[in-house]
């Protein structure tokens, strides 16, 4: 019997990228940890003339600076499409959500997320902890990048030094590799 397992959000990711008020204060003498941005959820907007340009502002956890992250810029407005322009008008969270995890935009802005704990994983509950032999789908409903080990370990209540054993022995099997990060669905199966 497969068991599908959920990667999922539980807040946005932080946004690593340089500020630069708390590296001007950290040049002066006083100590910070800059590059670290929390999602205000907020988008700027601003049109000149048949142009249009729209950001997404962060704020330094550090500081509370604004930072900008492009996302349109000198766009003609008609290849916008209506329903974007809208949720950029009303500060849409979940357009906000979507838009950290667009590689595109990632990109472009030089920026990477930081996903500690900002995700969780639901099992659907310990059933499956007594089974002999059990079968995981394992399926994130957004990109966050974590080690298949720590999850296989979280979800089955073992060590990840147990999970290493396992996978030596050929107890735990899949067809990706289990070393590294994941952020795409994959499956596995433990023979204990």
């Amino acid at each position: 019997m497969l068991t599908t397992w959920f990667v999922m959000p539980t807040c946005l990711p932080i946004v690593l990228r340089r500020c630069h008020t708390c590296a001007a204060s950290a040049s002066s003498g006083r100590s910070g940890r800059s590059g670290r941005f929390r999602a205000s959820g907020k988008f700027r907007v601003n049109a000149n003339h048949k142009l249009i340009d729209a950001w997404l502002l962060v704020l330094c956890t550090t500081c509370g600076e604004t930072a900008k992250l492009t996302l349109l810029e000198r766009t003609h407005v008609r290849s916008v499409r209506p329903e974007l322009l809208d949720r950029l008008h009303d500060n849409d969270l979940g357009l906000t959500a979507e838009l950290l995890q667009d590689p595109a935009v990632l990109r472009r802005n030089r920026i990477a997320l930081d996903w500690n704990d900002a995700w969780r994983l639901d099992t659907g509950g310990s059933d499956h902890l007594d089974q002999e032999v059990i079968d995981v789908s394992v399926r994130f409903t957004a990109r966050i990048p974590v080690r298949p080990t720590r999850l296989i370990a979280e979800g089955c209540g073992l060590s990840r030094a147990g999970v290493e054993k396992l996978i030596t022995e050929g107890k735990l099997v899949s067809a990706v590799r289990l070393s590294g990060k994941l952020s795409d669905d994959f499956t596995f199966t433990l023979k204990r």
